[in-house]
């Protein structure tokens, strides 16, 4: 390489880092749970990484809800064999409680956009093995009367995030949401499916592009799995191959 070809990338890197340490200095870098300072930005304080209970093995294979005691690989849970999802398997980084809890309800109630990243990388992490050969990647959409108040869709921010970390195809369209719901905080797990019924669509136009592939559906919290479920069978019905869930936290009551 020549001379005069290193000197201006050079340049630019000792710039690039100039402006980094710059910025620690207009805007040190804080946890984006607490607001306590941290050593890096986009990240958490100690005490606040103390208090996310990430999910690691041994958990069922479907549901992705932690065993109490290793049951051996590929196991899954009676309420796994009793009530199979009508999606494939469910990963989540983390279960939905302390800190989860507030990085999730920061992102979707407080727009804090800038801490979708953050939870991407956790996801992208947690959701290895079943992004390994998907062809997509589909955010829960939200109505557009939803979209219209809340200005953004928190799961496609996370989509969009997986999908750079990942390198899957991205495709925030092709799952629409039609049927304005409930809120389905306080609702019993039948009547969240009896809410979610025929919410989700596949136009006819787009089910070619979703007809044999492994699509990977996003979602910040996964709870009774209604959402997940109406999902999943809008997409299985469109032709697609499997579906699999993704998403940040998870209510995770542990199994035996």
């Amino acid at each position: 390489m020549s001379a005069g070809l290193l000197a201006p990338r050079l340049l630019s890197r000792l710039l690039a880092r100039a402006g980094g340490r710059l910025a620690d200095i207009v805007l040190p870098p804080r946890c984006l749970v607490c607001r306590e300072m941290t050593g890096s930005h986009a990240s958490l304080c100690a005490s606040c990484w103390r208090d996310l209970a990430l999910i690691e093995r041994p958990y069922c294979e479907r549901l992705g809800i932690p065993f109490v005691y290793d049951h051996g690989e590929g196991m899954i849970s009676a309420q796994a064999a009793a009530n199979p999802p009508a999606y494939g398997k469910a990963r989540a980084a983390a279960r939905y409680e302390g800190a989860a809890i507030e990085l999730v309800h920061r992102l979707k109630y407080g727009d804090r956009v800038e801490i979708a990243p953050f939870m991407a990388r956790l996801m992208a992490q947690a959701g290895r093995d079943i992004l390994d050969g998907a062809d997509m990647l589909v955010p829960i959409p939200l109505h557009r009367l939803r979209l219209w108040s809340r200005r953004f869709n928190q799961a496609a921010l996370l989509a969009r995030g997986v999908a750079h970390r990942s390198g899957i195809a991205y495709e925030p369209l092709l799952l629409s949401r039609h049927k304005h719901t409930a809120h389905q905080v306080g609702l019993s797990r039948k009547e969240r499916a009896r809410n979610l019924q025929g919410a989700f669509t596949v136009a006819e136009q787009d089910r070619q592009a979703i007809r044999g592939r492994r699509i990977v559906v996003v979602d910040d919290v996964l709870t009774s799995g209604a959402t997940a479920e109406a999902a999943a069978r809008a997409l299985m019905r469109a032709g697609a191959s499997s579906v699999d869930m993704l998403v940040f936290a998870r209510v995770a009551m542990p199994l035996e």
